[in-house]
């Protein structure tokens, strides 16, 4: 009869293979899992809306709260239009925000439009074909809180997404500025009624 000859325990590498073999095909398995099954957002403390309706601050744009897309009214689906639709990003330029603040804020903009969107419909056919054919974005300038706040009003009043962003105040500006309304997606026409006589950024 053959010796069977004692080996120890496995080493180190064997484990972390071993490890990460089961680890990866749990997770295809939850993922899948997951994504058949409905899912609900779990509130974690206050919403970070402030009192003016569709706007969050920076640090918490995760947070947004289901009924936020639904506090700035209606949004339309613009259902008889084939038209490529893009998102603007209103930027205030009278802040001072350097190139990095500027892109991060518009970052937390897009973000917002498209949770919004989401909350609103997953299925909405303005997101759908925001996605599909590229998910166009236009960097624009305004001089002030009010005029972006005017901006925002005219864009809800179209049905049009319409998402205000505050800073934090971590950084370059005092916290609580509004820095960058999120303005779509929406079909261009529809979107340069509000915002074409603003000037690129």
């Amino acid at each position: 009869m053959a010796n069977v000859q004692d080996r120890g325990p496995p080493s180190a590498a064997a484990i972390a293979i071993g490890t990460a073999l089961i680890s990866g095909i749990t997770g295809y398995y939850l993922g899948q899992l997951r994504s058949i099954l409905p899912t609900r957002p779990v509130a974690s403390g206050p919403s970070p809306k402030s009192p003016n309706t569709g706007e969050i601050t920076d640090d918490d744009s995760d947070a947004m709260s289901d009924d936020d897309a639904l506090d700035q009214g209606e949004i339309n689906a613009f259902p008889d239009s084939n038209e490529e639709c893009k998102l603007v990003l209103c930027v205030r330029t009278d802040l001072g925000m350097g190139k990095g603040k500027i892109a991060a804020q518009c970052s937390h903009a897009t973000l917002a439009c498209y949770k919004a969107l989401l909350r609103a419909d997953p299925a909405h056919p303005i997101l759908k074909r925001w996605e599909r054919l590229g998910q166009a974005k236009v960097a624009l300038k305004v001089t002030s809180e009010d005029q972006l706040l005017l901006l925002q009003a005219q864009a809800v009043s179209l049905g049009i997404c319409a998402q205000v962003i505050h800073d934090a105040g971590r950084t370059q500006i005092a916290a609580g500025s509004a820095t960058v309304l999120g303005v779509g997606p929406a079909p261009k026409s529809k979107i340069d009624e509000v915002t074409g006589q603003l000037s690129l950024l």
